[in-house]
C-alpha cells in the first residue's frame, strides 16, 4: 500500500515537471517535500515522504537531500539553499562511530547539539541531528 502511494507521489512530481517543461521553474515547495496521509482501519498516520530530486552541482548530477558517504568528512549531502543554489554539506567525524543505539548517548548528543531547534537543511548540525534520531542510519545513507 505504501509503495503504491509513493508511486502516485512520483507520478505527480513528473506531471509537474512536464507541465512547466523545466525543473528550475518549479516552486521549491512543490519539489522539496510531499506529505501523505495513510488511512489504516480507523487511524490516520502522517508520513513524511521527501522527493529525491536530481540536480546539478559543479557539472555533476546529484540527488538532493540524500546523505551519502563523504570525501572530506564522514558524510555529505547536496541541498538547495534559500537562493536556489545547490550546496554540498559535509558533516560527521570520519574517525568516530555513531553510537546512537545507546539511549543515554543519544539523549546527551541531541541536548548538546540542540537538535530540537535544528531546522536549516544547509547546516551540518541539521544532518547530524537527523542521524541521531531514532531512525536507522543505514536506511538514510545511499
Amino acid at each position: 500500500m505504501l509503495s503504491n502511494l509513493l508511486n502516485e507521489v512520483e507520478k505527480e512530481y513528473y506531471n509537474l515537471l512536464n507541465e512547466c517543461d523545466c525543473e528550475d521553474e518549479l516552486n521549491e515547495e512543490e519539489l522539496e517535500e510531499s506529505y501523505l496521509i495513510l488511512a489504516e482501519s480507523d487511524c490516520f498516520e502522517e508520513i513524511e515522504a521527501p522527493l529525491i530530486v536530481e540536480a546539478e552541482y559543479r557539472g555533476k548530477k546529484v540527488k538532493l537531500n540524500k546523505p551519502m558517504r563523504g570525501d572530506v568528512k564522514k558524510y555529505k549531502v547536496y541541498v538547495k539553499n534559500d537562493k536556489g543554489n545547490i550546496v554540498k554539506v559535509n558533516f560527521g567525524d570520519p574517525n568516530m562511530r555513531i553510537r546512537r543505539d545507546d539511549p543515554e548517548r543519544r539523549k546527551n548528543f541531541r541536548a548538546r547539539h540542540k537538535c530540537d531547534t535544528a531546522t536549516d537543511k544547509t547546516t551540518p548540525r541539521y544532518w547530524s541531528c537527523k542521524f541521531w534520531s531514532s531512525k536507522n542510519v543505514s536506511d538514510m545513507v545511499s
